[in-house]
């Protein structure tokens, strides 16, 4: 019978003596050193093992009883089952045969060797029941008393209150468990950074993106979520293809670093001020992760769960967990649910990232410790500063989850996808503005950051599948600005993204005049400083726009690959350009900025042409640099033949060559003169994409901002109509792509029934009205 186990000699084979998580890391070792990925060696005890520990004089006898008819949802009588069986293991005597096993093989690890000490139960981390984290770890533990009592500890730890539950609610029997406890050469981290990744988007299943986190200090901040990490996506087809494949980044706080100390056991401190604002891993580093992502799940099939560690003292990236990712991954394909709130003008109370795409309503219950967890009830909202697993009990319970602290790793993340409740966390101040009794609304359904507003707002779902949907004559396409929605709506049945508005990611990823970034030592001073505030991370302001700009566009253009993606170049209004940070020291003063300096115009203009020539760059580093040459450019307000001709030449000056790599340019279409010299415009572009919100405003003379000409504002007026179909034929005749982005077939169902007659190859549409749209249209097509 053996007690002890090389981590080295481990397989998968081995689940059921070592569990999934030292099984797992003895494959890593033995089968993904040629792909190098690098893990720290060390060994394991076996189930056997545990299970001679609980024999003596009964012990497991004893616990049976004191189990049997545990009722779970009664927590106090819970919390003190656990501890009293905790206590009873702790106390116990290891057998001598595995005393002696452990001593030898910690003794081969070299003198007083500082060692992680993890659980690994025999029914963790399989594909059907997650139970990560149920049981604890011993971080930088010293020497061989100081290993044998965390061994006990391990043990004990079984039988934590929240593993109790969690087992009751997966219909585990307690004993069908063992424990076996891994043994891990510490990596030093403590000096370094760690964090967590995996190998999809952890909020909609994405295939694609390899997610990761990561924090200074060692990794037990990010997984508790006690502080809010730097995020980074990767992209899978770039990566393989050797292509740079970052194509998101966010800087988080990391407020505080867990280190070791020098006599044994980690303690928490700040984290230094140039840290905090700097990221904690170089580009190199994150793409080496990400090749150990694909590595790892190239061999075991499946999305996994990665922990990795980077040795702070020699720069090693190091993977010291894996296992199989438990919630997305078996998430039902080919459906999407999408949440929306009903129309509402409430200012959110906290803030947060949106844990899921869900909405749910209820009580706020704010719990300051697990002591007072009982307080909960089903339904509730639970506001805590963060969680652990001793409160999962009660998170069932919640309608939402709201933390002050944690990303979009961390405990309360994982537990709320696993259970299907949404979940803001990493908020700040949540536990101190939302008030212990009100009613709110927790909304994960508009992008990347979550919201907690007062009152219950009412919300509907839309459920759909793709394979609910008949096949249409015409493309439909999406109108998608968020890259934070983007991966949500590639689920969507769709042909691709027939607007991607480039001022939306301006406006909210970057927040800064591009002009201002170019400028920026010339800047008064208290400008700078603001713009140095928010491009912490990023060492020149300049490269900060470009950065920002193409991972926004790259992430649209990876979440609806290989489909098209036509992006619109900037089309801000003076006005608009003017809210942004240092903008009015460059933009004009216009009393009618609809009709003023915007779109080809200010390409073209000297004043504005260096901060185009950044639109250009990202652009052409998104095509070029990530590999995505999905990417197609849309140029806006072409308003004569003339400026049609500059801007081609002015996009190719600047990299973007029409043809080039296959690059296809196409114009809106928007303005009358588009339509009426449409065969001559088309000489210059691939095709037309139709904007019928400029084009309706401009037919007929109507401000579609102002509320007192509203009822004149129509597409589908005749001379609307006659211009249409004026671009639609033409780009027919021409051969040339022709769709629309605008505002009409998404609030007009028989405008779009009229398009698909007069010809139109693709139509854009709003994401919450391509169901409805689509299912009206195979209506029409079938009574035909």
């Amino acid at each position: 019978m053996s007690w002890v186990i090389d981590l080295a000699a481990l397989t998968m084979k081995d689940v059921a003596q070592v569990g999934g998580k030292n099984a797992s890391l003895g494959e890593l070792l033995g089968n993904l050193a040629e792909a190098g990925v690098q893990v720290p060696g060390g060994f394991a005890t076996t189930a056997d093992a545990f299970r001679a520990l609980l024999a003596e004089d009964g012990l497991d006898e004893r616990i049976k009883r004191r189990l049997d008819g545990l009722d779970i949802d009664d927590i106090q009588s819970l919390q003190a089952a656990g501890r009293e069986v905790r206590g009873w293991i702790e106390e116990a005597r290891l057998p001598p045969a595995l005393e002696q096993a452990v001593r030898e093989h910690y003794a081969e690890m070299g003198e007083n060797v500082p060692v992680a000490v993890r659980s690994s139960a025999t029914a963790e981390d399989l594909p059907e029941a997650s139970f990560a984290g149920q049981q604890e770890t011993y971080l930088n533990v010293r020497g061989i008393d100081e290993v044998l009592i965390a061994l006990r500890k391990v043990f004990a730890s079984l039988y934590n209150d929240r593993a109790i539950a969690y087992r009751e609610h997966q219909g585990f029997a307690h004993d069908e468990v063992a424990l076996s406890a891994g043994v891990q050469r510490m990596v030093r981290s403590d000096v370094g950074c760690s964090g967590v990744m995996f190998t999809l988007d952890t909020e909609t299943g994405f295939r694609d993106a390899v997610f990761i986190t990561g924090a200074w200090g060692l990794g037990e901040t990010v997984v508790q979520g006690s502080v809010n990490p730097d995020e980074y996506q990767v992209y899978k087809p770039s990566l393989r293809a050797g292509k740079q494949a970052i194509i998101g980044r966010t800087l988080g706080s990391k407020a505080i670093r867990m280190v070791l100390t020098d006599g044994g056991g980690t303690r928490l401190e700040d984290t230094p001020d140039d840290l905090r604002s700097r990221f904690c891993l170089n580009d190199d580093q994150v793409q080496l992760l990400g090749r150990y992502a694909v590595s790892i799940e190239d061999h075991y099939g499946m999305p996994m769960d990665i922990e990795w560690a980077e040795d702070g003292e020699t720069g090693e990236l190091m993977i010291v967990q894996a296992r199989p990712e438990t919630v997305e991954s078996r998430a039902e394909l080919g459906v999407n649910e999408t949440y929306r709130l009903e129309s509402h003008d409430r200012t959110p109370l906290a803030t947060g990232r949106a844990i899921g795409a869900r909405i749910g309503s209820g009580r706020i219950r704010v719990v300051d410790s697990p002591e007072a967890m009982h307080t909960v009830e089903p339904g509730d909202i639970l506001v805590a500063d963060m969680t652990d697993p001793d409160w999962e009990p009660i998170m069932k319970r919640a309608a939402a989850i709201v933390t002050d602290r944690g990303g979009r790793t961390c405990h309360a993340a994982i537990i709320a996808r696993e259970m299907g409740i949404p979940a803001v966390v990493g908020c700040g101040d949540a536990t101190q503005v939302l008030r212990d009794g009100m009613d709110a609304t927790v909304s994960c359904a508009e992008g990347d950051d979550g919201f907690v507003y007062e009152g219950r707002i009412p919300f509907r779902v839309q459920r759909s599948g793709a394979s609910d949907l008949p096949p249409l004559p015409v493309k439909l396409m999406l109108n998608v600005a968020n890259p934070g929605r983007a991966y949500t709506f590639s689920r969507l049945p769709h042909a691709g993204i027939g607007l991607a508005r480039l001022e939306f990611i301006i406006n909210s990823h970057i927040g800064i005049h591009p002009l201002a970034l170019l400028d920026y030592p010339r800047l008064p001073e208290e400008v700078r400083a603001e713009i140095a505030t928010r491009i912490a991370g990023f060492d020149d302001p300049v490269e900060f726009f470009v950065r920002r700009l193409s991972e926004g566009v790259g992430t649209l253009a990876a979440a609806f690959a290989p489909e098209p993606v036509i992006v619109r170049l900037s089309d801000f209004k003076s006005n608009e350009y003017a809210h942004l940070l240092g903008g009015r020291a460059y933009e004009p003063e216009e009393e009618n900025p609809m009709l003023g300096f915007r779109g080809t115009a200010r390409y073209l203009s000297d004043s504005f042409r260096p901060a185009f020539a950044l639109e250009c760059r990202a652009l052409k580093r998104v095509r070029e640099e990530m590999g995505l040459e999905n990417v197609q450019v849309m140029v806006p307000f072409v308003r004569t033949l003339e400026e049609a001709r500059g801007v081609i030449r002015v996009l190719e000056e600047e990299g973007l060559k029409r043809g080039e790599n296959g690059l296809k340019i196409v114009m809106m279409c928007e303005i009358p003169s588009n339509a009426l010299l449409a065969d001559e415009f088309l000489e210059f572009f691939d095709g037309f994409s139709i904007g019928s919100n400029d084009l309706t405003q401009l037919t007929l003379g109507v401000d579609r901002d102002s509320s007192l000409v509203a009822s004149c504002f129509d597409e589908r007026d005749g001379a609307v109509k006659a211009l249409l179909s004026m671009a639609i034929r033409s780009a027919r005749r021409n051969g040339k792509y022709v769709g629309i982005c605008g505002q009409g077939p998404s609030d007009h169902m028989d405008l779009a029934e009229w398009l698909v007659a007069e010809g139109i190859e693709s139509m854009s549409l709003n994401p919450d009205s391509l169901i409805p749209t689509w299912e009206r249209l195979a209506e029409t097509m079938a009574r035909d």
